[in-house]
């Protein structure tokens, strides 16, 4: 099943991405083990159904080398017309230190190589210690390296406010910020989304199924223990839940999502994907991929085959009532990587 041509959605300044990005940080480990010409040849059939956008990281083990063996093979196969359908989205993050032009340069040369492309659709920054400045020194090199034509749109990921806004008063322009944004986690609506308002900056969204707890399987389910959560996603994500209200909260949750599921004759994901595409400033939700393992790439279109209600919405927010506020205790967009 396809995703329908409509979809499409503008990220920034007229670049245009399919609206639910394969994300590729399972290739990066800890869920299961990957096969590099399996994922490579996986790929063709996410561009069959329409999923013409990958986000990955210098950082996701072979991502970069995996996306550029696929455009050397789609290219051959079916020729630079093909290749000019997909877009790739990559980051990069740098440990803190002296952020030189040769450093900075050094840097996205690697992604241009692994990648295979001569200029990057889109280069998402992380930085790690707002303490340390020196990520103003970075992203005005990205800059530089953007008008010679080496990066067509800079981006961030995982940056708070107040730092996304140093860096718009810096005049340094930037397109998106990749934020973690679920039902669980409404962050980004508290203090971001005003100034992305103000700036046109748009939202990437990752954790939108809690790595796969947002699914049928844990409906009515005892609260599972670390070792029987086989991915580090589900790891993860299971300690935003127990830090945003516990596993009886999420019950809530999960109950009301198969309610609204079962009215549209969906899946709870659809239901919990919609309702962050809905959502102000959201260009993408970046949909978990294992490939080569496991697929859903039929099931994620049907997300564009209905609307939520006020009704639908009135469930979800009653079923939510009562979290605890993750923004006292954990911080902004992306502060639990800076604890």
């Amino acid at each position: 099943m396809p995703l329908p041509e409509s979809s499409r959605r503008e990220l920034g300044d007229g670049f245009q991405i399919c609206p639910l990005p394969i994300g590729l940080w399972q290739l990066s480990g800890g869920h299961g083990l990957i096969d590099n010409e399996a994922a490579t040849e996986a790929l063709f059939g996410y561009l069959d159904d329409g999923y013409t956008t990958l986000d990955m990281a210098d950082h996701y083990g072979p991502a970069e080398d995996v996306y550029g063996e696929f455009r050397r093979r789609l290219r051959q196969r079916r020729g630079e017309a093909a290749v000019e359908t997909i877009q790739a989205m990559t980051k990069w993050c740098p440990s803190p230190g002296p952020m030189t032009r040769e450093v900075v340069a050094e840097a996205v040369g690697i992604s241009l190589q692994r990648m295979d492309v001569s200029c990057l659709d889109v280069l998402q920054f992380h930085w790690w210690d707002y303490d340390d400045a020196r990520f103003l020194d970075a992203l005005a090199h990205l800059a530089d390296l953007q008008s010679e034509g080496l990066i067509r749109h800079l981006a961030l990921t995982n940056f708070d406010t107040g730092n996304l806004a140093r860096i718009v008063n810096a005049g340094i322009r930037v397109i998106s910020n990749q934020v973690q944004y679920s039902l669980v986690d409404r962050r980004p609506e508290r203090e971001q989304l005003a100034l992305c308002r103000e700036h046109d900056i748009r939202f990437l969204t990752y954790g939108t199924l809690c790595g796969g707890l947002l699914c049928e399987e844990y409906l009515d389910c005892e609260e599972p223990g670390p070792s029987q959560l086989e991915t580090n996603s589900k790891k993860k994500y299971k300690r935003m839940i127990d830090a945003w209200g516990g596993w009886g909260i999420f019950q809530r949750l999960l109950n009301a999502l198969a309610n609204v599921a079962r009215r549209y004759e969906l899946d709870i994901a659809n239901v919990a994907t919609r309702a962050i595409l809905d959502q102000t400033q959201v260009a993408g939700v970046i949909i978990g991929c294992r490939l080569g393992l496991s697929e859903h790439r039929t099931a994620n279109a049907r997300v564009f085959d209905f609307n939520l209600d006020s009704d639908d919405w009135q469930l979800l927010d009653e079923a939510t009532q009562g979290h605890n506020d993750l923004l006292a205790s954990i911080g902004d967009c992306g502060d639990e990587y800076r604890s």
